[in-house]
């Protein structure tokens, strides 16, 4: 069957299939700008947004009673599964005892210890997402080197902070065209170069005004780019060479083990950021600094004139946040936790290479920790172009609205899952039986399930 075909057949299923979905997102499109809460969660391919009645561990229940193996989860929110008891524990115990305070609390300290303990930078600071994380390092690096220039990686993810929104095409640096609202040209200040090229980041570099490099050790969002061998030890050299700094977005590689892809590869950065999956889906972030980037940042605040710094919101570091945070990471983030959900995405990968191979398919695999992706391409790519180029967005929702109608959820916008603590392999099966299903039936080859 051709895509447009089974897409076509799909959302008619799905359509009904989900009465109660459909009655709701009718109702939703009222007073909703979109008729979901925010604009981009129409982009899941669905003819109309799925509405979630309860999520708990490994699964969803919708909005009709159906149950849904969940492998999104959250784009990563919920790494550590839905509601995981230590964190609705302390959730609860905290309740009772105030949400928010704008002050400092013992959570924080023991946060901030661990922090410093798991990730090897000795001092934290908290944000309510990882936007904002990246958006606060970057200006304290501003503020600490007196250096303008960001330097970010082709088809990088970073939330929304603007600065990041800057593309290479056909080899020239432009503002992306979807960045809404944007006055400010943001090529004056940030330069952009392809993952995994070292010689177009030396030459990046070699002006002396950068203040740092921003990147993800992996990079996520426009589909798994792995750094090919040797290139963060010598990417890391260049940074430094050039008096500039690195920062380290985790958000998405914190799938690796408990101190991220970072710890478990060896990498030293100047900062890092997490965000999502740190107070297991409580809306909350943290970054850190090296004692020295530490040291140049007090000195600056200390020698700029008083006033609002522009860093930080009221929010910021509630108790109910630190309370989810400090549970999360000393009850979820740990070797024994990560270790079955590392050998399940093992079986997951293995699986969907199976199928992939079954059917001649000319399409690749990749893992990081317990995040798995297939692309629609038969070698990794390198860079974000290659990735970019390696998207089919009909083939995608034709795919994952095929998993949905057959009780399986995986990430939007592209290929990614995520196993989590209460994920079974009877869930991993699950998927991998619908995943053959679907592609049996876009080759016309049959299916061994």
């Amino acid at each position: 069957m051709q895509t447009p075909a089974l897409l076509a057949r799909e959302r008619q299923a799905y359509t009904e299939r989900n009465p109660k979905s459909a009655a709701q997102a009718a109702r939703a499109e009222q007073h909703m700008l979109f008729g979901v809460p925010l604009h981009w969660m129409t982009d899941w391919g669905t003819p109309f947004a799925l509405q979630v009645s309860s999520a708990q561990g490994a699964h969803l229940m919708d909005m009709d009673g159906h149950t849904l193996v969940d492998f999104c989860l959250g784009d990563t929110g919920a790494m550590f599964g839905h509601s995981p008891k230590a964190v609705s524990r302390a959730l609860a115990e905290q309740a009772t005892r105030g949400y928010t305070t704008m002050l400092a609390s013992a959570d924080a300290a023991v946060v901030a210890e661990t922090l410093a303990q798991r990730f090897g930078l000795p001092m934290w600071q908290f944000a309510m997402t990882a936007t904002d994380a990246n958006r606060f390092v970057l200006r304290w690096i501003r503020a600490a080197t007196q250096r303008k220039v960001l330097i970010v990686f082709n088809g990088c993810y970073h939330g929304t902070i603007e600065d990041v929104f800057v593309d290479l095409i056909d080899g020239v640096p432009v503002q992306r065209a979807s960045l809404l609202g944007q006055v400010h040209d943001l090529t004056r200040t940030t330069r952009v170069v392809e993952f995994n090229d070292l010689p177009a980041l030396q030459a990046a570099l070699a002006h002396g005004d950068v203040a740092c490099v921003l990147a993800e050790p992996v990079m996520t969002n426009i589909g798994m780019v792995l750094p090919q061998h040797g290139f963060w030890e010598q990417a890391q050299a260049l940074i430094r060479r050039h008096g500039a700094l690195l920062v380290m977005d985790e958000t998405h590689t914190i799938s690796s083990g408990p101190g991220g892809y970072c710890q478990a590869h060896g990498l030293t950065a100047d900062a890092i950021v997490i965000g999502k999956p740190l107070g297991g889906g409580m809306p909350c972030a943290a970054y850190g600094f090296s004692a020295e980037l530490s040291r140049r940042v007090v000195a600056a605040k200390n020698n700029a004139p008083p006033g609002h710094s522009g860093i930080g919101t009221t929010l910021t570091a509630n108790l109910l946040a630190m309370a989810a945070m400090r549970a999360t990471l000393t009850e979820l983030m740990t070797p024994a936790t990560y270790a079955p959900m590392l050998a399940l995405a093992a079986v997951l990968s293995d699986g969907l290479r199976g199928a992939i191979a079954q059917h001649n398919l000319p399409w690749c695999v990749t893992q990081v920790g317990a995040r798995v992706e297939f692309q629609f391409c038969a070698t990794h790519p390198v860079n974000g172009t290659q990735a970019g180029q390696a998207l089919n967005p009909a083939l995608e929702h034709a795919i994952h609205l095929y998993l949905l109608n057959r009780g399986v959820l995986i990430t939007p916008f592209h290929n990614m899952m995520l196993v989590c603590p209460d994920t079974t392999k009877d869930d991993v099966h699950r998927l991998l039986r619908a995943f053959n299903a679907a592609l049996s039936e876009l080759t016309g080859n049959t299916f061994h399930g």
